[in-house]
């Protein structure tokens, strides 16, 4: 009797436990995810936690909650943790594990894309500019230098995701193996098998990887791979069932997945404002959903390219990503929730329960006003501050040779005789990646620009100081050009002069800015007046007692780059458009103590010298709307 009780306790214990065993899986003869045991739909949004500061991380996980999402899908972008070659940062706003728990207390499953390469309009596409420095370097593919590099930085960052799955007790339900890779010249299935091997090694044999690609026969063709569950990706103007169609030429059976519904799009310089109608995306969203679907919505909320973290693209011509990632999404760049969002929830309503209660409300803005700067000097005249010293060359070295990634150079030579007349200077070979601002004896006299402006007029003296300042507006983030080199890739003519003898400055303006500098040395008196060519202006907003979201406008300012309280805010650009603001996130600013504003203009400041800091965005005016 006794021995009969015990087996039976046994088999019930071992019954209980295998029930409450935590597991995601593909039931490929249901056609559909499986978690627990349990039929699962996702219904998810793309957040990047490297767009958005780690203080409003919860408010925006919090708002996709309440929206009736399941489901996050997050991009990890290397370069943003290893910025530095065996440097690794998992500190503040890289604190991806944190960002982790957060959704996993707000009840949000995790779709984790972590590349190597990810794209998402970021610089080089998540990869680290470092790898540059490896000659003549295939990415994204079985090079062995490029093998070596991914190997390395997996074996670090794989092992801290492992106790995020979800059958190890966390909130990760699925890993994509690279992004898109059809989508690439390479299509290398010796690199996808590698990279499947190392996420197999790291993370086990039950995880679910899967691979994301467009709506095409080839690019399905070359990102796909057998062991990795093929998913597809599309937007509004695509046919739904032709789209799914096409994914189960590849998956004949399992759960039907858009991983990138485009609920929005991305804007460059010079380009019109993005937008995709809502009631298209709802429409979309409704259909896709009704034939029981996995969807994810690209992006949910995008965010801001702080710093130099924005991409470009290079199809015709180089075009930079502006520096706003708003993307016309269901939540705003500042985290407010959108016309478009309710029409999603109202959506998800049909389907699914949402969650009582309200939505949480927008952030609260304020206008502070108009605060005044003043000039701190040009940069050939602060050399001593922002560069810890010239390297020397017969011929312009790159950015990667310098290793100086990101940001800044100062190239500097002499004239080599006399130009009492205006003497073309040229690159010859599209050299310039990917701004050039030329002056002599720090008067500036014009600018050479990648694939635009290759030629432009120099005067001057035998001897005079010519001052080439070169701009890193972002590496390419798509397609065959991503290895996209920057600074002088070539040499400079004058007339008929090769210059050479350069002396090369790297810039660390972020770092003398994070330092406290121009705020806290004296400074000379400089002249009022506009002001041409590259040079610092600082002020300072006083404190109001609270410290709410902004958004900082540059009328009549040309181009250039902001830094609040030692933050890097991103590039301006008005005249080009069509993003008229920048988003300065509350917690960035001070209640008590002064606000310290720095402006690096690169091309002419207007005589005011004011900027404005309002309450709202805008984010889709030309030039002339400004």
């Amino acid at each position: 009797m006794y021995a009969a009780w015990f087996l039976f306790f046994v088999a019930s214990s071992s019954a209980n436990w295998v029930s409450s065993k935590r597991s995601f899986a593909i039931d490929y003869k249901n056609n559909c995810f499986r978690k627990d045991g349990q039929p699962f739909q996702y219904i998810s949004g793309s957040i990047h936690y490297s767009r958005i500061p780690r203080f409003y991380w919860k408010d925006r996980l919090l708002k996709m909650y309440m929206t009736g999402l399941n489901a996050i899908q997050v991009y990890v972008p290397w370069n943003f943790h290893e910025t530095v070659e065996g440097v690794r940062d998992f500190a503040g706003d890289r604190d991806l594990e944190h960002f982790l728990d957060l959704a996993n207390q707000t009840g949000l499953s995790v779709i984790l894309r972590p590349g190597p390469y990810i794209c998402a309009e970021w610089e080089m596409g998540g990869l680290p500019a470092w790898l540059l420095q490896r000659s003549n370097i295939v990415l994204r593919s079985s090079d062995t230098d490029f093998l070596q590099a991914v190997t390395n930085w997996f074996a670090v960052f794989l092992p801290k995701m492992k106790p995020w799955l979800y059958v190890n007790g966390g909130n990760i339900i699925s890993i994509q193996v690279e992004n898109e890779y059809g989508s690439y010249f390479a299509c290398d299935y010796n690199y996808m098998r590698h990279l499947q091997t190392v996420l197999r090694f790291y993370l086990g044999k039950d995880v679910v990887l899967f691979t994301t690609d467009g709506n095409t026969d080839k690019e399905m063709t070359c990102g796909t791979l057998g062991g990795l569950y093929a998913t597809v990706d599309f937007g509004t103007g695509d046919n739904i069932t032709e789209a799914f169609d096409r994914q189960r030429q590849f998956e004949p059976l399992g759960p039907l997945v858009n991983s990138e519904y485009y609920a929005g799009w991305l804007d460059h310089w010079g380009d019109e404002h993005a937008v995709v109608d809502a009631q298209k995306v709802s429409k979309g969203l409704a259909e896709m959903l009704s034939m029981g679907a996995n969807v994810n919505m690209y992006m949910f909320e995008g965010g801001t390219n702080f710093g130099y973290w924005n991409g470009a693209d290079h199809d015709t011509k180089f075009s930079p990503v502006v520096t706003s990632y708003d993307y016309d999404a269901p939540l705003s760049e500042a985290g407010d929730p959108t016309e478009k969002l309710l029409a999603i929830r109202d959506v998800i309503k049909m389907f699914k329960a949402v969650p009582l209660g309200p939505m949480p409300p927008a952030t609260p803005k304020f206008a502070y006003g108009y605060v005044t700067l003043k000039k701190v000097g040009n940069i050939s005249s602060l050399l001593d501050r922002l560069s810890a010293g010239p390297v020397q060359s017969k011929y312009p070295l790159t950015f990667e040779d310098l290793k100086q990634f990101y940001g800044y150079i100062l190239y500097q030579t002499t004239l080599p005789r006399d130009l009492a007349e205006p003497t073309l200077l040229i690159s010859p070979t599209n050299g310039v990646r990917d701004r050039a601002y030329v002056s002599v004896n720090g008067v500036f006299q014009g600018l050479l620009e990648r694939d635009t402006v290759l030629v432009m007029n120099v005067t001057g003296r035998q001897g005079d100081i010519l001052d080439v300042l070169v701009e890193n507006m972002g590496r390419v983030n798509f397609g065959r050009h991503i290895n996209d080199y920057k600074g002088l890739l070539g040499n400079l003519i004058l007339g008929q002069d090769v210059l050479s003898d350069w002396k090369m400055y790297p810039l660390d303006i972020d770092g003398a800015i994070a330092g406290g500098w121009p705020h806290v040395v004296d400074l000379p008196d400089q002249a009022n007046g506009p002001s041409f060519g590259p040079a610092f202006y600082m002020g300072t907003l006083q404190p109001t007692g609270v410290a709410w979201d902004t958004f900082l406008k540059m009328t009549d300012w040309t181009k250039g780059q902001v830094w609040i309280n030692g933050v890097n805010l991103g590039r301006y650009w008005p005249t080009r458009g069509p993003q008229q603001t920048l988003y300065v996130p509350g917690p960035l600013l001070s209640t008590a103590l002064p606000n310290n504003i720095t402006v690096l203009e690169l091309e002419g400041a207007p005589a005011h010298l004011r900027v404005l800091f309002m309450d709202r965005p805008l984010l889709n005016a030309a030039a002339n709307e400004s």
